[in-house]
């Protein structure tokens, strides 16, 4: 999973992507209004967290912009403000949710993974049941038969891009993009690494290499 987290306190910012990245997560982070909206409006995150007072343009305009576009990414709109006025504008605009600031990592770290699991809920099922393989994308936990397979979380998260495309190629750019974020400047190869290291847990028939095209993971 892929987030763009548009904060301009750069404490916060980088604090907040290096514990999202612990997670699993793939996280870009920008300072600005207009930079967020044209990150955002790429369409390659799976959500955004959205500071509301922004240079340049604040959150409600990059959230009220991107709604009109026609992009439904999840928004979780967070404010140093704090009253029911400043909510219902943010939800007006199309945010999804809203957090006040100061406010638990924890909590926030929940209110992103609720609304993935209701976007997930809205297409396909959180759970992903591939051959003897079960992948409950919402809890990051994976099962063979009744034994659950500790995985690290960008084991899971490698894991997590092929089982959603079970049967399908899926190249290593589009692994690289959505686990590692945009600064990543390192070997490429390190996709090799991460799906050796699934083949050792998960069994080396699961996942496929497809040469010159990615890997594949077998859909039964």
């Amino acid at each position: 999973m892929r987030l763009l987290i548009v904060e301009d306190e750069r404490r916060l910012a980088l604090s907040l992507a290096g514990g999202l990245a612990a997670e699993g997560f793939a996280v870009d982070v920008v300072h600005d209004g207009r930079e967020g909206l044209g990150r955002a409006a790429e369409g390659v995150y799976d959500l955004v967290v959205l500071d509301i007072m922004l240079p340049g343009l604040n959150g409600y305009r990059v959230c009220a912009a991107l709604r009109a576009a026609g992009h439904d990414v999840p928004i979780l709109m967070l404010t140093a403000k704090d009253g029911e006025y400043d909510e219902a504008e943010g939800l007006d605009t199309g945010a999804d949710d809203y957090l006040t600031k100061p406010f638990s990592y924890v909590v926030l770290v929940a209110r992103i993974r609720a609304l993935l699991r209701r976007r997930s809920a809205a297409g396909a099922s959180p759970v992903l049941r591939i051959g003897p393989l079960t992948v409950d994308t919402a809890a990051r936990r994976v099962h063979r038969g009744d034994e659950e397979v500790a995985l690290t979380a960008k084991e899971f998260a490698v894991l997590e891009q092929l089982a959603v495309r079970a049967g399908q190629v899926v190249g290593k750019p589009e692994i690289l993009e959505h686990v590692w974020d945009f600064a990543y400047e390192g070997d490429p190869n390190i996709v090799e690494v991460y799906v050796s290291a699934l083949r050792r847990k998960l069994g080396a028939d699961r996942i496929e290499t497809v040469r010159g095209a990615g890997y594949r993971m077998a859909g039964t």
